[in-house]
């Protein structure tokens, strides 16, 4: 009965442990992208993930206008947003991105005061893009931000 009784506890552990490790699906390698559906103030957010070996190995996180010309390029706003917010956008989108990366989707982002708006839609880019990278699926998402 012995024989039988430790080779089957060790194999209920086995299977008890690789059930709590393989919670999140794995991320496919490739490039994916998410982005908001519509212009906030004249922005569309985006976030672009690369995935190599099953880790994010690099993360974009910014927003464009209607002519492409990159928010965090923007001085004129960078200095209007710090002076009213405290942080601008190459601040706080440098910092969503690392905490992205360093987490590699698994943990919380901390948000930055002054950039609560663009938090809640980092939230929600992150999570559309970390499913298209789990499904392997390298299509733009489409993210219906408005909150």
């Amino acid at each position: 009965m012995k024989r039988i009784f430790i080779p089957l506890l060790c194999l209920l552990s086995m299977v008890s442990l690789l059930t709590a490790c393989g919670g999140q699906a794995e991320l496919q390698d490739g490039y994916y992208t998410a982005q908001a559906a519509e212009f906030n103030f004249g922005w569309k957010e985006y976030i672009t993930i690369l995935v190599k070996g099953g880790n994010i190995i690099s993360v974009e996180y910014n927003a464009e206008n209607a002519s492409g010309f990159i928010k965090s390029w923007d001085n004129a706003y960078m200095q209007t947003m710090l002076h009213t917010n405290g942080t601008y956008p190459n601040e706080y989108t440098r910092y969503y991105a690392s905490q992205l990366l360093e987490g590699q989707g698994e943990g919380g982002i901390d948000a930055i005061s002054g950039a609560s708006s663009s938090h809640k839609t980092f939230q929600m880019l992150e999570q559309a893009v970390l499913e298209q990278a789990r499904k392997g699926d390298s299509s733009i998402v489409i993210v219906d931000t408005e909150h």
